[in-house]
């Protein structure tokens, strides 16, 4: 039987414990009848998400990577930072905690960027840097729809980082490279001007997102696997090839609806962006991270894609239901986008057992 490393797990227990509530949360602002548990949990749901799961999740990996002790700590912040912030709402000490989280993260980001120099974790590590500067703002009493685009640079810059380093093997020429950090500088750019114009931070970040998607079909290897002779390999590459269109029409819809801070084209364009692109890159990238922070390998399952197809056609759904206003329509794409998330949780979890019970 395999060896299971127990020690990250009581750190991935706060993180999905950060990702159910976080959840919850969603459907109650997506307008379910449900028990709100506390006053605030509803209001929680972006902190919870992208702070306190996958701050955590993050942070986990990178601190596993690298193996210091004190890089645990930041992904400890954030799942207790995470759950604090709803717990706790008077005193600030979740987004406290969660500040000294991303400021943990941007430390391990330094001393991956100082052991290797190199554009992507150059970029990794503006991402870090980005988590950090949007914790301070919200930790500072701004809203969260005037720092939302910190977040997003936070896991957009991490995650295209990350396939800047593993599409090596396309060997990109300077030029794409130059074009990726030019991508980059406008996506950054954009994202500082949003707090000062949030019309023409908007656009800019739009552009930005257009053009990683078109990037990534010359340059990302998640294309050329499409069609793979290993089923898993298979997998990996429709998830991302996804998460990149989904990316794609994010751009589009942050150039067609403009400056939102509310309301259903708000929630189309974070939502694109956030599950379509973000979570679908964690479905694809799960059979990679969890082997490396539990040292077993996952047991794929040709039922991954149920779940993938289910994410992908609800979030479709949920779409159409902002762009056409359609209330009850976009309560059961969100629902289901949550059921795709569960189910994936379980199947991990599930392929992981069978790995363990494997000899």
């Amino acid at each position: 039987m395999m060896k299971l490393n127990r020690f990250p797990i009581p750190f991935l227990f706060f993180a999905i414990l950060a990702l159910l509530f976080a959840l919850w949360a969603g459907l109650l602002r997506l307008g379910w009848s449900l028990p709100a548990l506390t006053p605030s949990l509803a209001m929680a749901h972006g902190p919870l998400m992208i702070s306190g799961f996958l701050g955590a999740l993050i942070t986990l990996e990178r601190a596993v990577a690298i193996r210091q002790k004190w890089m645990y700590l930041p992904p400890l912040l954030a799942g207790l930072g995470g759950l604090l912030t709803f717990l706790i709402k008077p005193l600030p000490l979740g987004p406290i905690l969660l500040t000294l989280a991303s400021l943990g993260g941007l430390g391990i980001l330094t001393v991956m960027a100082r052991r290797e120099t190199a554009l992507h974790t150059v970029t990794m590590w503006l991402g870090m840097l980005a988590w950090l500067t949007g914790n301070l703002l919200w930790l500072l009493g701004w809203q969260i729809s005037q720092i939302i685009f910190f977040w997003q640079a936070y896991l957009i810059l991490t995650i295209t980082g990350e396939r800047l380093e593993l599409s090596r093997v396309l060997r990109p020429t300077q030029l794409q490279q130059y074009l990726f950090g030019g991508i980059a500088f406008i996506f950054l750019a954009g994202t500082i001007v949003s707090l000062f114009n949030l019309k023409l931070g908007t656009a800019l970040v739009g552009v930005a997102l257009i053009f990683t998607f078109f990037w990534s079909l010359r340059n990302d290897i998640a294309w050329k696997n499409l069609k793979h002779k290993l089923p898993l390999t298979r997998y990996i590459a429709w998830c991302l090839a996804l998460g990149f269109v989904w990316l794609g029409i994010g751009g589009g819809l942050n150039l067609m609806f403009g400056a939102q801070v509310a309301g259903p084209r708000y929630d189309a364009i974070l939502h694109v962006v956030f599950i379509g692109f973000v979570i679908s890159m964690i479905f694809g990238h799960a059979p990679i991270i969890f082997p490396a922070v539990l040292g077993i390998p996952i047991h794929f399952q040709p039922a991954f894609y149920l779940q993938l197809i289910l994410l992908h056609a609800s979030l479709a759904v949920r779409a159409f239901a902002d762009y056409a206003n359609l209330q009850t329509l976009r309560m059961w794409g969100g629902l289901l986008n949550e059921v795709a998330i569960l189910m994936f949780i379980a199947m991990t979890v599930y392929s992981i057992r069978k790995s363990l019970l494997e000899k």
